[in-house]
């Protein structure tokens, strides 16, 4: 760029006291509102922390070669860096703000950095683990929207560890995916097949967000639980899992993904249940009901909540496809 056409605002002299406010300006050309907007919020936080901390150059080199180490050990089947905004709390964060729930709907949870898109797609009462040393289980659940009408043809991403606490993709010599499924509901909502009963396991620790959680004196243990996704067009997007009740690690989830209302507990097969299911009578069943909300309905509760949220903090904002940006007018 010739720099004698270009449009760049002068800056000399840039000091503690007066970097931040020349790097938002010479940041703030672009015709894109929410871009400006997010990168003038992340800049005055990120030097309000320099400030804050007095950070020192030995402290944010090692802040710099930590996530260059998170980005080494990541691949398709590891994301480290879900890991790492796992334990910030960041992830359960962006998904409270991004996906919020009247009362009467299912609370979301975290997605973990194990989904993959290559189960396999099965139908009411299949299996979707082959290990033969798992617990069995019969899963029976419900779709319905918040009146309670059942929602039909729901796509449902379903996963879990193995008995032990391992995800299919950490094998080195997976064949073909194990331990999760795709389904769909049917006419009365309904999904059901069978399992294994979670176990508690720990994250990958192996790396740079281990070798965090070690300086800061906390576990890499998860709750007992298994994953739900659902997607269908018109509805909101829902991950979400559900927990055992009284797991050991119930209240210390490493990634803070439990939540009291989807903590459950199984009940036995009675001898009509055994015979509906093809179970044996006394086998665990767990039992929930997923209730939906549709797209609208979430897009007006996240503007009401953002417009909401940035009123009590005093900033002056509009929204732009639903995302806040300054109200200069």
């Amino acid at each position: 760029m010739d720099p004698a056409v270009a449009n760049v605002p002068p800056m000399k002299d840039l000091t503690i006291d007066n970097i931040t406010e020349n790097t938002v300006l010479i940041n703030s050309q672009s015709s894109d509102q929410r871009l400006t907007y997010v990168m003038e919020r992340l800049v005055t936080h990120l030097h309000d922390f320099a400030r804050e901390t007095r950070l020192s150059t030995s402290e944010w080199m090692a802040a710099l070669n930590f996530l260059v180490r998170v980005g080494q050990i990541s691949s398709d089947v590891r994301h480290e860096f879900i890991l790492l905004s796992d334990i910030l709390g960041l992830s359960l964060l962006v998904d409270a703000i991004d996906h919020p729930k009247p009362p009467s709907s299912t609370e979301g949870s975290v997605l973990g950095p194990f989904h993959t898109h290559d189960p396999p797609t099965i139908g009411n009462g299949a299996s979707m683990s082959s290990d033969p040393k798992g617990e069995p289980c019969l899963v029976v659940c419900t779709v319905k929207d918040v009146q309670g009408n059942p929602v039909e043809g729901v796509k449902v991403d379903i996963w879990e560890t193995d008995s032990t606490g391992h995800y299919d993709v950490q094998y080195k010599d997976l064949e073909s995916p194990d331990g999760r499924c795709v389904m769909r509901s049917d006419r009365e909502g309904g999904f059901w097949f069978k399992a294994i009963v979670p176990v508690p396991y720990p994250i990958p620790h192996d790396g740079p967000v281990g070798q965090l959680l070690k300086l800061l004196k906390r576990h890499p243990w998860r709750p007992a639980h298994m994953h739900f996704m659902f997607e269908k067009p018109g509805w909101d997007h829902l991950i979400t899992a559900l927990y055992i009740r009284n797991d050991p690690y119930e209240t210390s989830d490493a990634v803070f993904g439990v939540k009291q209302s989807l903590i459950v507990d199984f009940t036995t097969a009675s001898p009509d249940e055994a015979k509906k299911y093809g179970v044996e009578e006394g086998s665990k069943i767990l039992k929930h009901d997923f209730v939906l909300v549709s797209e609208e309905e979430t897009s007006k509760l996240r503007d009401r909540n953002a417009l909401e949220a940035l009123a009590r903090l005093g900033r002056k904002v509009k929204l732009i496809d639903h995302l806040p940006v300054p109200d200069l007018d």
